[in-house]
């Protein structure tokens, strides 16, 4: 049974491991630290997960499921005031900087584990990958069939670009460039999204 109470513990534990994790490897990180962090008994863990593999699993589930929500409703918002679809892309993009800003320890832990291939959870993760590219695969057919995009470009290798371009801008950003704004980090993706670096560079 899936209780908001349960959900609660589970956010507390999801949080707990990823920082965790983030900073020290996984490894290195043991239950009782995960516990510990949590606020909860290490029965608590157990309870909520078979084991710390499995947590982590979920984890890649939940964090993923969050982004590709905030992508999914970043898109609508704009649907629903008449925006086009390309208008749409760029909700997007700023949807994904803001919740790498909200979340960096879970995007670095993302990153990381997909150079990964020795990981019991290898799968997982390219299932929760497939799954957030695919919004984007979406957003850019729609874009398509709307005329607003060139029916040549290649739509999945398209979308896993801008997908990788928000994560590596956004993770520089925060690491390199933290003083800047996500007003600006988001002006210069949006840029490159509508082509204008091209078009001013031969004005």
């Amino acid at each position: 049974m899936n209780s908001p109470r349960r959900q609660v513990t589970r956010q507390k534990l999801y949080e707990a491991a990823v920082t965790l994790i983030a900073e020290q490897g996984f490894s290195a990180t043991t239950v009782d630290e995960i516990a510990e962090r949590a606020g909860v008994a290490k029965g608590t863990v157990y309870y909520n997960f078979a084991s710390k593999n499995e947590l982590f699993e979920q984890l890649l589930r939940h964090g993923v499921g969050l982004l590709t929500d905030s992508l999914r409703e970043a898109a609508a918002e704009v649907a629903e005031r008449g925006g086009t679809k390309v208008e749409g892309i760029d909700a997007m993009i700023r949807a994904g900087l803001a919740f790498i800003a909200r979340y960096p320890s879970f995007t670095q832990l993302y990153v990381a584990e997909l150079w990964r291939t020795n990981r019991a959870w290898q799968d997982t993760l390219l299932v929760v990958r497939k799954q957030a590219i695919a919004v984007v695969e979406q957003a850019l057919r729609d874009a398509v069939e709307a005329g607003e995009l060139s029916d040549e470009i290649d739509i999945q290798l398209t979308a896993a670009a801008l997908f990788g371009m928000v994560l590596v801008a956004a993770l520089d950003w925060l690491s390199f460039q933290p003083e800047r704004s996500i007003d600006e980090v988001h002006a210069a993706l949006s840029r490159l999204l509508q082509g204008r670096v091209a078009g001013r560079a031969n004005a």
